[in-house]
């Protein structure tokens, strides 16, 4: 008899040890009635993004300042120059530009000026007169500045070439000079400061001479006017508040530069000094004044209206003059122009 009862078809039995294989890690399967799921994707690592950075804004460097007047001004080089003061030879020219104006006494009791510009250089200054011994000394802390004058006495000679200065008068530089046809001699030479700095190609920069420049210090006395007086010369500084500024009377007269308008600056300091005689003559055989800026001794510091007694200090020849209160603060000028009276001792 012929049929398939006798004959078994693998079919489930087969699939059973199939999946008793796979049990034991030799096989995989799967029940033919089921349908197996789809692995889940596994997830990318989450990324954290950066954080943004930011640069720093670089530091602003601050504008650089003179130490002639503590006032913005780029590093430059120093030109100082002797200027005369008697009736003929006012009013001055450049004097509104210069950064410091001395006054020192000469022969017969008068007055000459030293204007010493760095920040600023006029067209024209003058009248130029001639040099003193006292403007070595006075100079030195300037370290090798251009000094213009209209000449000196010949026994002077030595002493100002030996000097740290660089030296331009008519005779070694006559292009740095001009002779004005208004102005009878010898009231009418001017010096051309660009061209006489343009005669030392290695000038060196202004540098520190002890002035402290800020805010008004506490104390001090309301002022309107102050006078100083020389044997032969009288200077009247009055407090201006629309300037800011003291405005300059000499001989009882205001005080103009031609190319400026009055003379305003915003400090005066009242150096008392010791003024002895030199060993040196003028031609006609007075004996110059030696006015001692070294050593130290009294002063009296105008600002802001405002009148501070201090004391003046410079060891040395080669040391800065320093101001301090009575106490031995220092004592800050305004900033601006400073004109330094080298008054006689009272």
């Amino acid at each position: 008899m012929t049929g398939d009862r006798g004959t078994r078809r693998p079919g489930r039995a087969l699939t059973a040890l199939l999946c008793a294989l796979t049990a034991a890690g030799l096989y995989g399967c799967s029940d033919p009635g089921t349908r197996e799921p789809s692995p889940t994707p596994t997830p990318p690592p989450a990324t954290t993004a950066p954080a943004p950075t930011t640069t720093a804004p670089a530091p602003t460097k601050p504008a650089p300042r003179s130490p002639l007047t503590g006032l913005p001004a780029r590093p430059a080089p120093v030109v100082a120059v002797k200027i005369d003061n008697v009736a003929a030879a006012r009013p001055h020219t450049g004097l509104g530009a210069a950064d410091i104006v001395y006054v020192e006494q000469v022969e017969g009791g008068v007055t000459r000026l030293l204007a010493v510009y760095s920040s600023r250089l006029p067209e024209l200054t003058g009248p130029v007169r001639s040099a003193r011994e006292s403007d070595i000394s006075l100079l030195a802390p300037f370290g090798r500045p251009v000094l213009g004058y209209s000449g000196a006495q010949s026994a002077l000679n030595p002493l100002l070439n030996a000097a740290p200065l660089h030296l331009v008068t008519e005779s070694t530089a006559p292009g740095a000079f001009r002779r004005s046809p208004d102005r009878a001699a010898p009231h009418n030479l001017y010096l051309r400061p660009e061209r006489a700095l343009a005669t030392d190609p290695g000038a060196p920069n202004a540098q520190d001479i002890g002035f402290r420049f800020g805010p008004a210090p506490t104390g001090g006395t309301a002022v309107d006017s102050s006078t100083v007086r020389f044997p032969a010369a009288r200077y009247t500084f009055t407090w201006s508040a629309a300037d800011r500024a003291w405005r300059v009377a000499m001989d009882g007269r205001e005080a103009r530069a031609t190319d400026s308008g009055p003379l305003t600056p915003e400090t005066v300091v009242v150096q008392r000094v010791t003024i002895r005689p030199s060993r040196f003559q003028d031609r006609f055989g007075a004996v110059s004044p030696y006015t001692e800026t070294t050593g130290s001794g009294t002063a009296v510091v105008l600002r802001d209206g405002r009148s501070y007694e201090a004391r003046w200090s410079r060891p040395s020849a080669t040391a800065d003059t320093t101001f301090t209160t009575p106490s031995g603060a220092p004592l800050p000028l305004a900033p601006g122009q400073t004109w330094v009276v080298l008054a006689p001792r009272a």
